[in-house]
C-alpha cells in the first residue's frame, strides 16, 4: 500500500486520468509542431488525424470494457 492505496487502484487511476492527460499534452505538442513547421491545413489535419485514431482506440477500449462488464 502506498499512501493508503493499493497498486491496482493506483494503476487504474493513471491508466484513465494519466493517459487522458498525456493525450491532451500530445494535442498541444502536435499543434506546436504544426505551427513551427508551417504545415498548413492539410499537414495539420494529418498530424491531428494520427493522434485522433489513437485517441479513438483509447476510448474504444473503455466502451468495450463497459459493454463486456454489463
Amino acid at each position: 500500500m502506498i499512501f493508503g492505496y493499493t497498486e491496482a487502484e493506483i494503476s487504474a487511476f493513471f491508466l484513465s486520468y494519466g493517459v487522458g492527460a498525456f493525450i491532451l499534452f500530445m494535442l498541444f505538442i502536435i499543434g506546436h509542431l504544426a505551427w513551427e513547421s508551417k504545415a498548413g491545413r492539410f499537414g495539420t489535419f494529418v498530424l491531428y488525424m494520427g493522434l485522433g485514431v489513437g485517441f479513438l482506440g483509447f476510448l474504444a477500449k473503455y466502451l468495450i470494457q463497459w459493454w463486456l462488464e454489463k
